[in-house]
């Protein structure tokens, strides 16, 4: 081995690598431990209408230290925690500023899981995620209501905008959208004067569901239009179930 110099500049090389990345290693350590690059600023930005701000600072409390060594995604875990913070990008600015950014959820909907749930059990956000914070100001009530399994909140977010926008020449809305477990929908509609309308759309299939929807919209001046609204609220529904119509069903009545 002595003898060889070629495997002793290999070693040599080795060994000058290895105590560069020891010492690289050290410089590090003691950039992260130094108390030259204290942290002096915290900034958060971001337009809040439900956070707390004081949950935040309290939250922020005690983030500090050093610059370089600052924990971004341990900071950003605890913020992720508070009420309505949907995302949260941190990042730092040279030489002492650490600058949050928060995004709030923006309520779309109440959530109830499962068929016929009118106890609202949570929120869905405008990308279709649940997410659980108080509403102070009672707006919740003014929210549609979904219910369906676990996991649907992002599609029945979705057959809703189609739904509303199927439904909007006849002013309705639905009032709540139920995805059963059977994967058949179902909508409540609520017009300000008419009272309400329950209808009964089924499963996918050959035929989707908007298909009977928009059916069922274009006949209905002419067919459920010229009947009392209140008559048949609260008593019975539509069922859209059929390939080339629709039945009115209403308890009590014959014919």
């Amino acid at each position: 081995m002595w003898d060889n110099p070629r495997l002793l500049n290999t070693a040599a090389n080795a060994l000058i690598g290895l105590a560069a990345l020891i010492f690289a290693y050290a410089a590090l350590q003691l950039l992260l431990r130094s108390p030259l690059f204290p942290l002096h600023e915290i900034v958060v930005r971001g337009e809040l209408k439900h956070a707390n701000r004081e949950e935040i600072a309290s939250t922020m409390d005690g983030v500090g230290g050093n610059f370089f060594a600052t924990d971004l995604a341990a900071v950003r875990e605890r913020l992720e925690q508070v009420a309505w913070v949907r995302r949260v990008d941190l990042r730092r600015v040279w030489p002492d500023r650490l600058e949050v950014t928060l995004e709030e959820h923006v309520a779309f909907a109440r959530w109830g899981q499962g068929v016929g749930d009118l106890q609202s059990r949570g929120l869905v956000n405008t990308f279709g995620e649940p997410f659980s914070a108080p509403m102070n100001d009672g707006g919740e009530l003014k929210l549609p209501l979904f219910a369906g399994p676990a996991g649907s909140e992002g599609d029945i977010a979705r057959r809703y905008r189609i739904f509303a926008g199927l439904l909007a020449p006849l002013g309705e809305l639905p009032e709540r959208v139920v995805l059963t477990p059977r994967y058949a929908w179902q909508l409540r509609l609520a017009g300000a004067q008419n009272g309400v309308l329950h209808l009964e759309l089924g499963r996918d299939g050959a035929e989707a569901v908007e298909q009977r929807l928009a059916r069922f919209i274009a006949a209905y001046p002419e067919s459920l239009g010229r009947l009392p609204r209140r008559a048949v609220a609260e008593h019975g529904f539509v069922d859209l179930r059929y390939p080339n119509g629709f039945a009115l069903r209403v308890a009590g009545w014959k014919g």
